[in-house]
């Protein structure tokens, strides 16, 4: 059987984008994804079973027992099959080189960073670039090859990082730039006129992985990078948190709250004050104000986070 339009994904975010293609452009023939199973071996933020999409639009779904895609299943599926052209929206791991090959037109996938790749390659980029205080996201819809994050440039599309956005507000611009590269692409196939830029002029640079454990919070630190820190690790993935003894307390939404008053008195990471059950916390350059968190026990003045 020949499949025309493929989208690999496992969140989310997979599925919103499935359904602006299916709605907006053309058929979705397949889509992509892992086994629930294969999740428990993975870490995997806003993670969303996607075979609903058979129920709810007639949409092939193959449950692949690799994220890797090199299960017995899935090989066979792909030597029995042909393929135009893939689309990736979530999927978190290199595409091997005996998928590539089965499609005509190639994969393409979403990366991004401040700059230009193959600047900014590697993990989490998104989460890395409100972490690292970043104004604007250079996001690239490029072809896959076997490395990762490769210039191979289709188009480009960049939007602003505003000191109010967190991790969620950030991926709905994300998703919006992602649209607008998908139309272009795909109008661009129905032409057979895909055209791939390969000259980038910049040089390489890598986000490393992030895991849970990195969004623990040093109060010692100034307090922008613990308000980017925070913004940048919220829903849907798993929050910044710090410990409060030996309780854990996450962070899901704060902001700076004031950097002239004097708060010598006082050690980074205590808490000030209480209003609202929201607990003013002392930084090393001023305060924060949390606005969410999660915790066993409430925070009352005087509570020292670690």
């Amino acid at each position: 059987m020949k499949y025309k339009v493929v989208i690999f994904g496992v969140k989310d975010t997979s599925e919103n984008i499935v359904e602006f293609i299916h709605h907006n452009i053309c058929p979705v023939d397949l889509v992509m994804t892992i086994s629930p199973e294969v999740t428990k071996k993975n870490q995997i933020a806003g993670y969303k079973g996607l075979s609903v999409l058979t129920e709810k639009y007639g949409i092939p779904v193959h449950e692949a027992d690799s994220y890797f895609l090199t299960d017995e299943k899935t090989q066979t599926f792909l030597a029995q099959n042909e393929f135009d052209i893939g689309i990736s929206m979530g999927w978190q791991r290199i595409i091997p080189g005996s998928v590539l090959e089965r499609f005509r037109y190639g994969i393409y996938g979403f990366h991004g960073n401040c700059g230009y790749l193959p600047f900014g390659r590697g993990r989490s980029p998104l989460n890395w670039s409100i972490i690292l205080g970043d104004s604007r996201f250079n996001l690239n819809l490029f072809r896959y090859d076997e490395k990762a994050d490769s210039p191979n440039i289709f188009a480009t599309e960049m939007f602003s990082i505003t000191p109010h956005d967190d991790i969620r507000t950030a991926q709905y611009k994300n998703q919006i730039c992602s649209k607008n590269l998908i139309r272009k692409l795909l109008k661009a196939y129905e032409e057979d006129n895909i055209v791939i830029r390969t000259d980038s002029k910049d040089f390489d640079s890598w986000y490393t992985k992030r895991t849970a454990a990195d969004g623990k919070i040093d109060f010692h630190e100034r307090t922008r990078n613990i308000y980017n820190l925070i913004r940048g690790v919220a829903a849907p993935f798993p929050g910044a948190f710090a410990l409060l003894g030996e309780r854990k307390v996450t962070v899901w939404e704060a902001h700076p709250f004031d950097e002239m008053i004097d708060f010598s008195a006082y050690a980074p990471g205590e808490v000030i004050d209480v209003f609202d059950d929201k607990p003013v916390v002392r930084t090393v350059d001023g305060s924060l104000l949390i606005d969410r968190y999660e915790c066993e026990t409430k925070l009352v003045p005087g509570d020292i986070l670690t």
